[in-house]
């Protein structure tokens, strides 16, 4: 197989048309230049130029050579030009997975804003109900980078991105709508629309109730956080909802638990020494957590 240095030694003394001038533009000497070529024809099996006295002419081969000479040049120069702009994070293609809650709080506005800023670069998401089902989707290259709660196990590259509260939504009429917070005692025994046990929310919210010495009880299970949201104001029960996930206008009163109940929502780096990976995290974590919900609600 040719090498791409001997093809570009033959393209330049094609057009120099002078084996002499041909070295001087590629800043090689003349045996190196020589050398390269007789390489080539040794490769191909027959003369590619023909030396006359004052410079050289292609053969009858090195005439139909030429143009697929040129364009495997022409292919190796887009492709260095495609790795360096991709290098500058200029194209490409990175590929997302992302908490279902955070696909629309967290995550549109970095997509927006690379989409106008960077239409040349492909980006592909898909979504998890769960922090652990994220780090697998590193783990086994089916993601570059991955957003959502920090998962139980990771011993990879990971950036912060913010904290995000838990609050309680309760339907206006509760009979615990008139408290200023709500701890997990107020919330023992009472009805919880909760999540599938699919969903990381679902084991992570029993942990947290179990250390305030609380069980839930589940009325029903939805996989959405936002599903639990409207549930929740139809008075169907109380749910336990990231301030992320709250992305419509709910008829329903917003409570801080007490204390605070808050969770890390992490960038997960399968590849921290990409460009694109790396712009993506510096983009998200200069962004943050989003501090209020964006719906108008009685919050207390």
């Amino acid at each position: 197989m040719p090498t791409l240095r001997a093809v570009e030694c033959l393209v330049a003394v094609l057009d120099a048309g002078s084996i002499t001038e041909a070295a001087a533009a590629l800043h090689m000497s003349q045996p190196a230049l020589s050398h390269q070529l007789a390489a080539l024809e040794r490769e191909i099996g027959a003369p590619l130029l023909e030396r006359l006295p004052r410079g050289v002419r292609p053969t009858t081969v090195g005439r139909a050579v030429e143009a697929d000479a040129r364009e495997a040049l022409a292919a190796a120069n887009r492709m260095v030009g495609a790795g360096r702009a991709a290098a500058r994070g200029e194209v490409g293609r990175i590929r997302l997975a992302c908490a279902e809650s955070l696909t629309v709080s967290l995550l549109a506005p970095v997509l927006r804003a690379w989409r106008r800023r960077a239409p040349d670069i492909e980006v592909l998401v898909a979504e998890a109900t769960s922090a652990d089902a994220l780090a697998q989707s590193i783990e086994s290259g089916r993601a570059d980078l991955a957003v959502g709660p920090q998962p139980t196990r990771w011993t990879g590259a990971s950036a912060l991105i913010g904290l995000e509260e838990i609050v309680a939504v309760l339907p206006t009429d509760h009979p615990l709508s008139h408290h200023d917070r709500l701890s997990f005692d107020d919330l023992r025994d009472q009805p919880i629309v909760h999540y599938h046990r699919d969903n990381g929310l679902s084991g992570w919210l029993d942990t947290e109730a179990a250390r305030h010495g609380v069980t839930l009880t589940p009325i029903m299970r939805t996989r959405q956080a936002a599903t639990a949201t409207q549930l929740a104001a139809a008075g169907l029960g109380i749910a336990l909802v990231p301030t992320t996930a709250l992305a419509t206008a709910v008829p329903a009163d917003l409570k801080h638990l007490d204390p605070r109940l808050t969770r890390e929502l992490v960038c997960l780096l399968g590849a921290p020494s990409d460009p694109l990976v790396r712009r993506f995290t510096s983009d998200l974590t200069a962004r943050g957590v989003p501090v209020h919900p964006p719906i108008r609600v009685k919050l207390s």
